[in-house]
């Protein structure tokens, strides 16, 4: 994070589906949420870009994220208001048919600042997108949460899966920094 850098909050998919009683509830995301809570205040406080992003699954094998259910609604600690950009995607990757890139280099934004969910595929690929397009990235890691996954016959724990996808994304693509750092 360069200091005077303009920057903007890209908000990813914290819509209720993610949480307890959805259709793919994943490990602690109401402390998440409340996080990205807290940084869209402080993001609206300061007069910055705010982009949120919806994810919408249209498919006849859709599991969550459906069209039409409560589920693919933005979870209220999160909820856009007024003029607020809000891009609905169908893929992982944010910038993938949507209008985001142009919306942020039209806002002169240089850094964004990502909170989201999952950690484990639309924080990652859009993460790894948006520095891939020259823009620098921090994510506020305690903002974004992840599900329990699967491989080899063992369930590899959300909170593992999230810390292992974190130290990625640090490992040369993103700035990480807890929410206290930036609101």
């Amino acid at each position: 994070m360069m200091p005077g850098m303009p920057r903007g909050l890209l908000i990813i998919d914290i819509q209720r589906d993610y949480f307890p009683g959805g259709a793919h509830p994943l490990v602690e995301p109401e402390a998440a949420a409340a996080n990205a809570g807290r940084l869209l205040e402080a993001f609206r406080d300061s007069g910055e870009p705010i982009v949120h992003v919806q994810h919408v699954w249209d498919a006849p094998e859709a599991t969550f994220m459906r069209p039409g259910t409560d589920g693919v609604e933005i979870h209220p600690d999160v909820a856009p208001e007024g003029d607020e950009t809000v891009l609905r995607k169908a893929a992982p990757n944010s910038f993938v048919g949507t209008a985001l890139e142009r919306e942020l280099r039209g806002h002169g934004v240089e850094e964004i600042v990502v909170a989201g969910m999952m950690s484990s595929m639309c924080v990652d690929a859009t993460v790894r997108a948006a520095v891939d397009l020259g823009f620098e990235v921090t994510v506020a890691h305690d903002a974004c949460a992840a599900p329990d996954l699967e491989f080899a016959g063992e369930t590899i724990g959300g909170k593992t899966v999230h810390g292992a996808f974190m130290a990625a994304l640090g490992d040369g693509y993103a700035t990480l920094v807890a929410t206290d750092a930036l609101a």
